[in-house]
């Protein structure tokens, strides 16, 4: 019996000049290539190249919540290489905040199915790169949908991920707001690596007041270690 194999990678952050080589030669070798969706600019290379797929944005329909949608991406998956090889996509790195890439890896590894994750280049590297900040002195990546790490008090820099609308935007800032001051100033990162990259410094109280948040916006909090000495 033939033992298929699913491969997993990673779209890059939005630009497709920085989806890698071996990604690439990866989609134009696949037959069955699904995209987790095809909601990310890099997949308007997929289509200028003829290349075909499938993508999961019905299932965001579908499911009650994300973690509901996740699993039944990863069941989808799970059965359909038991019949032929795929390689499935995702945007920024299957590395970083694919929770369908965690479930996957422990799927595959309970039935002793073979996966391969190539490496990408995920979104932190343009954020790194906008803010001419070096992570080598510590920085907290969580959520936005995460209340408990949104809510605990930072020990370093912040960043904080997936802030894919303005209600969710509004939610985040009122509970940022019961350890920061209203006037805390924040960096608005929008579109990173993508000509109509915007990166802002912004006043905390405005943070749901812009008109381009989407899946593609991140928030930067620089740790102030002053404020919270005279603030413990």
């Amino acid at each position: 019996m033939a033992e298929y194999k699913l491969t997993v990678a990673g779209l890059g952050p939005g630009d497709a000049g920085l989806i890698t080589r071996e990604t690439w030669a990866r989609i134009e070798a696949a037959e069955h290539i699904f995209l987790r969706t095809r909601i990310h600019p890099t997949v308007a290379a997929l289509d200028a190249a003829g290349i075909t797929y499938e993508t999961y944005d019905d299932f965001y329909e579908d499911a009650e919540d994300f973690e509901e949608l996740y699993e039944a991406i990863t069941n989808d998956l799970m059965e359909r290489v038991q019949a032929n090889d795929v390689l499935y996509l995702v945007p920024g790195s299957p590395f970083v905040a694919e929770r369908t890439v965690q479930l996957l890896r422990t799927r595959t590894m309970e039935k002793g199915q073979p996966i391969e994750i190539l490496p990408a280049m995920s979104f932190l590297d343009p954020l790194f790169a906008a803010l001419s900040l070096d992570p080598v002195n510590g920085l907290s990546i969580i959520d936005a949908l995460n209340e408990d790490a949104v809510a605990a008090p930072p020990a370093q820099d912040l960043i904080i991920t997936q802030l894919y609308s303005r209600e969710l935007a509004s939610d985040l800032k009122i509970l940022l707001m019961e350890h920061f001051p209203d006037t805390q100033e924040v960096i608005y990162l929008h579109h990173l690596a993508l000509p109509d990259q915007r990166v802002e410094r912004i006043p905390l109280f405005e943070l749901d007041w812009q008109d381009d948040i989407d899946h593609l916006t991140t928030l930067f909090i620089p740790y102030v270690p002053v404020f919270w000495e005279n603030n413990e």
